[in-house]
């Protein structure tokens, strides 16, 4: 896919997700609770955002660290252990949070299990990666 047929997809997504709550109604992630998140780049300090598959553990968003099961962790990891500041969109709803890479292992494990029961096809992605998964929580913050 070229940069513009991404771009154009993820624009189309961003859109259906807005536009359902959440939830996109069409192509490969119909049905799945996305967010956007909006951030800051480690080195440029540039604004940059990522579109995630989340689930929750109580009031915060818990994000994983897949890129789809590729060996890289995505930047956007490496972007938030230098700028944890960032803000969420989630249907019609904008706020501002906090992100924390887990770091202790028991707890990283027990996101990891909760986030493959409520989305099971992340099951695989740890063996096809061959690396530790990275798990952040994104707790809201008072605006």
């Amino acid at each position: 896919m070229s940069d513009a047929d991404e771009q154009s997809w993820e624009e189309s997504l961003i859109a259906d997700m807005r536009e359902h709550e959440g939830r996109p109604t069409s192509g490969p992630l119909a049905g799945h609770p996305l967010l956007l998140m909006r951030d800051r780049g480690a080195k440029t300090g540039e604004p940059r955002h990522a579109v995630l598959t989340y689930t929750r553990d109580g009031e915060d968003y818990i994000v994983a660290g897949t890129a789809g099961g590729s060996p890289r962790t995505p930047a956007w990891v490496a972007n938030l252990r230098v700028n944890p500041d960032l803000t969420l969109e989630i249907g019609h709803r904008s706020f501002p949070a906090r992100a924390t890479v887990v770091v202790d292992e028991a707890e990283r494990q027990r996101l990891w299990a909760a986030h493959v029961v409520a989305l099971p096809w992340f099951a695989d992605y740890p063996d096809k990666a061959q690396r530790a998964i990275p798990m952040i929580r994104l707790t809201p913050t008072a605006s």
